[in-house]
């Protein structure tokens, strides 16, 4: 099943969480959190994550948020 433009690209922060974790969030889906083990297994989570966010909000028909998160250094 191709992606579509929502949920394509979306930039997420990933960081350690207290319990050993990689903790992983969206934020332009407001609650959309993951974790996993590894980096690896936090981005796989995440991404199901958001496949299953996106289709909810259009079962419901609720309009997907775009990401406009803008990454500053």
């Amino acid at each position: 099943m191709a992606k579509s433009q929502a949920e394509s690209k979306r930039k997420v922060l990933l960081y350690p969480g207290e319990d050993g974790y990689f903790v992983v969030e969206v934020p332009s889906l407001p609650g959309c959190i993951s974790q996993g083990k590894t980096r690896e297994e936090a981005v796989a989570n995440i991404e199901e994550a958001i496949a299953l966010y996106i289709q909810i909000l259009q079962e419901r028909g609720e309009s997907v948020p775009e990401d406009r998160v803008e990454v500053v250094r």
